[in-house]
Order: structure tokens, then sequence, then C-alpha cells
């Protein structure tokens, strides 16, 4: 039976503007049934959002999304573990320690391009979370350095050069897609229209990390044409694997054009 899902959110407790308990509240108010937090590299704001979910009445989902060095923008979302999982908890923890270590690579290869942001504001901007690019395209929006936040993305972070100071930071697919398996968790590959590769490559990916226990592919997701919806489909169809949706929400003023969406999705297969 299909239900009103987004399975893809983020929270304070990465780059999102609003508190897990926030985001539940939202979720509810747009009469989602269920939604899963999904903040970069962390799961830090699982228990609260567990917990607020328990108060509204609204299934949460534990989950983490994953950056990883195999391609650009090639991301995996982890569901359904344990918060307390060892291995999840060591690799999250070290992805943390390299994320804030991040921070200064960042302002560094802006400062190298003629811009310098205040970390201070960035920090401020992050709330107390893991500091992320958003952060840094918002106190560059408020100087006035870009005119939108897009415009941050598409000049300075997310170039060609700035992946490249990345490179060899992050962990590959296959390790995450093991570590959540490992912890009895479920996995998709997150917005595959992200994943600068041509249509055989893509599924050359797809057929790579189904073999290693990827379980779903996020066909469902706002910046996908029909077209490339209906392809992502056919992989799910062709690689027995199942169909998630998420709206990559990180509040609108952090990523305006992704907002909460209630998908309609099968969500039996996350308990078998």
């Amino acid at each position: 039976m299909s239900v009103l899902a987004d399975l893809h959110i983020h929270s304070t407790a990465s780059d999102g503007q609003y508190t897990p308990s926030e985001i539940v509240a939202l979720a509810k108010e747009k009469g989602l049934h269920a939604i899963a937090l999904t903040d970069h590299d962390t799961l830090s704001g699982l228990a609260e959002a567990l917990e607020a979910g328990k108060a509204q009445g609204l299934r949460v989902i534990p989950g983490v999304e994953f950056s990883t060095d195999d391609y650009l923008n090639l991301h995996i979302l982890g569901y359904g573990f344990p918060l307390d999982d060892p291995g999840l908890v060591k690799l999250t923890t070290g992805l943390k320690a390299g994320r804030d270590d991040r921070k200064y690579r960042i302002a560094g290869f802006l400062h190298n391009h003629g811009v310098d942001v205040p970390l201070s504001e960035v920090e401020e901007a992050a709330t107390g979370g893991v500091i992320g690019r958003p952060h840094f395209a918002q106190v560059m929006l408020r100087h006035g350095i870009v005119a939108t936040r897009k415009e941050a993305f598409d000049r300075y972070l997310d170039t060609p050069e700035f992946q490249e100071i990345e490179r060899g930071t992050k962990p590959l697919a296959e390790e995450c897609v093991k570590a959540v398996k490992a912890a009895g968790g479920k996995v998709s590959l997150a917005h595959p229209y992200q994943v600068v590769l041509g249509q055989d490559k893509l599924e050359d990916l797809v057929k790579r990390l189904a073999a290693c226990g990827l379980d779903a592919i996020e066909c469902y997701y706002p910046q996908h044409t029909q077209e490339q919806t209906a392809e992502y489909l056919r992989l799910a169809k062709k690689y027995g694997l199942h169909v998630t949706g998420g709206s990559d929400f990180h509040g609108e003023k952090n990523k305006p054009d992704n907002l909460l969406t209630a998908w309609e999705l099968e969500l039996d297969w996350f308990s078998k």
C-alpha cells in the first residue's frame, strides 16, 4: 500500500534550516504519513526526530546521506538502521571531523578566487550543525557577493575546480552501501540526475552498486524531468530495485527550489 512520504530531508544537524522537531511538525502539517531525516554524514538529529515523530503520530525513518568519492555528486542514502550501530557511528564520526575541517578548505578556495567570507558568520548560519556549502552561499548572498544561491554554486561551490579540493576526503560508494547493509539498513541511490555520467555509465554504476547491496533508486526528485524519471524507473525494474522519492528539503532559505513533497511511495519493503 502506498503512503505519502518524503525520504530525503535535511535539518540543522547538517545544513538544513529547521531543527529535526520542526521538520516533523512541518511534515505533519503538510499531511505526510512518513519521512526520513537524511542529514549529511551524521546521525546526530535522528533521536530528536524519532521522539518528535512519536509525539506527532508521524512515522520517522532514521536516515543519512553520504557523499562519496567515486563521481561528482554521487550520494548514497541509508535508511532504517539502529542509531547506535558501531560501524555507522564510527563512519559518521570520522566524516563529521572531516566536515569540520572542510570549512577551512572552502574558505581557502574562495579566498584564492578573490572572495573572503567571514567564517564566524558561516558558523552562525550553521546554528551548531555541520557546516556545508549552503551556509557559505547564504553568507555570500547576504554580503552581495552573489545575487542568488544558485550563482554561488554555479560560480564557486559546485565547479569542477571546487570538486578537485574534495577529492580523497570522502568514502567510496560501495563502502557506504556495505556499512548501511551491515547495520541492517536499506540503501538508495540519491538524485541520479546529479551524477555526471552518461546513460550507459549510470547503468553500469547501478549494476555495480546493486551487486553489493543497493536496494533502491531515488526515482522521484524535484529536478528530475519526466524522461529522467522514466529512465530511473526502468533501471530500478531491470535490476530488481525499489523506488524512493525525496525532496532534498533544506528549508526555503537554504534550498528554495526543493520543498517538502508528498510522494506516493511503497514502504513495506523497509521492514522486510
